[in-house]
């Protein structure tokens, strides 16, 4: 029990020994300090055998005694006493930091402001409420609901200068288009004086520079420019005709002849009253055309297919039919099928599945030659193949 209350007693004494630590910390080498980042750099060695034996205890100390140092330092600088607090201003830093991107430039002053620099012209704050005498009330001064807004009123009075057929509306949204575009322009004015660009006093920027075609161009646009697209304009001495830009649009004459527009009209009307359609020959033909070789592709795509179900590319198994020119055996010739014979055969891809014999001729029940005829049923296999029994083949 003793014992426990020995060590209570110590730890105790240990921590209020710790919170009224000395302000006063000695280091071997000094610390570097960057007062403006609140940056301190300390350069001592760190002692390995302590830090192995409590880590945590270890840095907790290293972090305290140079946050001494480092309060120690801005105690050093003057103090103000604000609102019932101690200020310190901090001084330039003078450690440059990485950044991901370059600092913000400063930006460049405007014409105005400028101006109002040299003759020392003050910027007055305005209050955002203004009296509007029309609606006895407090209104904005800019925006929506303003006080004193002219674009609302529904009569203005007409001056004793102005014309009897000038609309005062009209005048007035005019001058507040130009207002608006002056001020566009002066804000690219200052933009571009900011990015110190040459710009002129009037009309637009020139380019870098201008050839000969670039003037000529210019010569012949500003020459068809005129009301008479430069029919009637004078020419200088040796100087080609202007190039006709554009295609003149043609129109029927008004007066005159009017059988032209008569046989029209004629024409049209023909063509409504007729019950058949009018048939555009060639759409039809090649609409027809079209047709016409999907279908053979079509039978194409399913022959191929069909001929597939027998032997190899041109030679299957020889049936009773003879071989290639002749010859007497069971195996079919180079174009033989199931049948023998020429294009038919139950298993060349050109092959149908017929039952004949011979293209070249070959002797089998049917009689050989070179046009040999078949007594059986010929297989008149198509080009194209697939399953079919044909008539009698001969070749």
């Amino acid at each position: 029990m003793a014992a426990c209350v020995e060590e209570l007693l110590a730890k105790a004494q240990r921590d209020e020994e710790e919170k009224l630590k000395s302000i006063t910390v000695t280091k071997e080498l000094e610390l570097t300090f960057d007062v403006g980042h609140l940056l301190a750099c300390d350069s001592n060695r760190v002692e390995a055998r302590a830090l192995k034996e409590d880590k945590e205890q270890f840095l907790r100390s290293l972090a305290r005694d140079n946050t001494q140092l480092l309060i120690n330092e801005v105690w050093k600088l003057r103090a103000e006493r604000l609102q019932e607090a101690l200020v310190v201003k901090l001084p330039e830093t003078h450690t440059p930091l990485p950044r991901a991107k370059p600092p913000p430039k400063v930006r460049a002053i405007t014409k105005w402001e400028e101006f109002a620099k040299l003759k020392g012209i003050q910027k007055r704050k305005k209050t955002n409420l203004v009296w509007d005498a029309n609606a006895k009330d407090w209104k904005r001064r800019w925006g929506y609901q303003r006080g004193g807004d002219d674009t609302k009123e529904w009569l203005i009075e007409v001056p004793v200068t102005a014309a009897n057929t000038e609309d005062q509306f009209e005048k007035r949204s005019h001058a507040k288009k130009e207002r608006v575009a002056k001020n566009e322009f002066n804000r690219l004015k200052n933009i571009a004086r900011a990015q110190k660009i040459k710009v002129p006093g009037v009309g637009l920027t020139p380019v870098a520079s201008q050839g000969k075609d670039d003037l000529s161009r210019a010569v012949s646009v500003a020459r068809t420019s005129t009301a008479s697209a430069g029919r009637f304009q004078d020419c200088l001495p040796k100087e080609k005709a202007p190039k006709n830009m554009g295609k003149k649009r043609k129109f029927d004459a008004v007066i005159g002849n009017f059988s032209s527009e008569k046989q029209k009209q004629l024409d049209l009307l023909k063509l409504m009253d007729g019950k058949r359609p009018k048939l555009d020959v060639t759409k039809a033909v090649n609409k027809q055309m079209r047709e016409e070789d999907q279908e053979e592709a079509q039978k194409y795509k399913k022959g191929k297919k069909g001929g597939r179900k027998g032997g190899g590319s041109f030679g299957g198994k020889g049936g009773k039919g003879g071989g290639g020119k002749g010859g007497k055996g069971k195996e079919g010739g180079s174009f033989g099928g199931k049948g023998g014979g020429g294009f038919g055969g139950g298993g060349g891809s050109f092959g149908g599945k017929g039952k004949g014999g011979g293209g070249m001729g070959g002797k089998g029940k049917g009689k050989g030659g070179k046009p040999g005829k078949a007594k059986g049923k010929g297989g008149k296999g198509a080009v194209v193949g697939g399953k079919r029994r044909g008539k009698p083949g001969k070749r």
